[in-house]
């Protein structure tokens, strides 16, 4: 899959193409099915599949101190995205000056100029240009101008929920990392580095890896979790683990952490990057009078995770 980082970096030959626009966080089942759609249109007219999406989130430059927690960092969006069979992915810098272009513009500088689109995929609640002025019959009217056609992929729906975005942020929020897994179709992932922490954990026979991760990751509620810790590039392997999230409050912790014992593991982790897949939310983060029911209770959890995971 081809790269771009802005409209400008398409190159000069580039021919015809079937593209999709949007923000597209987390590459949920609901814009899976928006791709897919676009892909197998690029496929059957033998062209190629582009997807147009921004950095960073539109709220933040045009809210700002209103970005939402990501879903899914661009590294893995643009794997999952290469994995449903897109072709080029082209990265727009969502500044202040482009979130000032007109819908005509941004349809005459990016599909039209840009792209050379011959279909335009997108969802049925699409909006784009200056205030979203934009929707999906003003882009019809628009294609009908510069010779492109629109496609509008429905939502994708389960028992009347639709599936979006904001959907599976409050399911992440509320540490119901299942129901977020049911509509991402695959579990939450969280990445980070390994730093020091307090070496707590080593010292009552549990230690953990300690995640520094970004400021606008959706990390899940306090609590306790089972996942799976993924490590290394091409051939990743998937460790078990019990994840705890909080602020450890028996120790009468401030800051909010993500840590990582990982089972059956004896290595060192520091200063990799590695991701958490949740599973299962196990239990609500708890004061325990003491080391020792803190560790029974951390036993259990292991246990837990080692049936879940198994």
């Amino acid at each position: 899959m081809q790269r771009w980082r802005g409209f400008e970096a398409v190159p000069g030959g580039w021919g015809r193409s079937v593209v999709t626009i949007g923000v597209f966080d987390g590459v949920h089942r609901g814009h899976q099915a928006i791709i897919g759609h676009a892909v197998k249109r690029a496929r059957d007219l033998g062209l190629q599949c582009v997807v147009v999406t921004f950095d960073p989130h539109p709220a933040e430059v045009v809210r700002p101190g209103s970005h939402p927690a990501v879903l899914t960092e661009p590294v893995r969006k643009a794997e999952l995205m290469e994995q449903l069979g897109v072709d080029a992915l082209c990265v727009v810098p969502f500044t202040p000056a482009f979130s000032q272009l007109s819908p005509d513009a941004f349809v005459h500088d990016v599909l039209v100029e840009a792209l050379h689109a011959a279909v335009v995929v997108v969802g049925d609640n699409f909006r784009f240009g200056h205030k979203a002025a934009g929707d999906v019959e003003l882009l019809e009217r628009l294609g009908v101008s510069f010779g492109f056609t629109v496609e509008d992929a429905p939502l994708v729906t389960e028992d009347g929920l639709v599936f979006s975005s904001t959907y599976i942020r409050s399911c992440v929020d509320a540490g119901d990392v299942r129901a977020a897994a049911a509509a991402l179709g695959r579990p939450h992932r969280l990445a980070g580095v390994v730093v020091r922490g307090d070496q707590r954990g080593r010292e009552i026979g549990f230690p953990t890896a300690n995640l520094m991760v970004h400021r606008y990751a959706a990390v899940p509620a306090d609590g306790v979790y089972a996942a799976w810790l993924i490590r290394g590039g091409e051939h990743a392997a998937r460790l078990p683990a019990s994840v705890s999230i909080g602020t450890n409050p028996t120790f009468s912790g401030r800051e909010r952490r993500v840590e990582a014992y990982v089972l059956d593991f004896d290595g060192d982790l520091y200063g990799e990057r590695v991701s958490l897949d949740f599973v299962a939310h196990l239990r609500e983060q708890r004061t325990y009078d003491g080391i020792e029911p803190l560790v029974a209770q951390i036993n259990i959890d292991v246990q837990e995770t080692r049936a879940l995971l198994r």
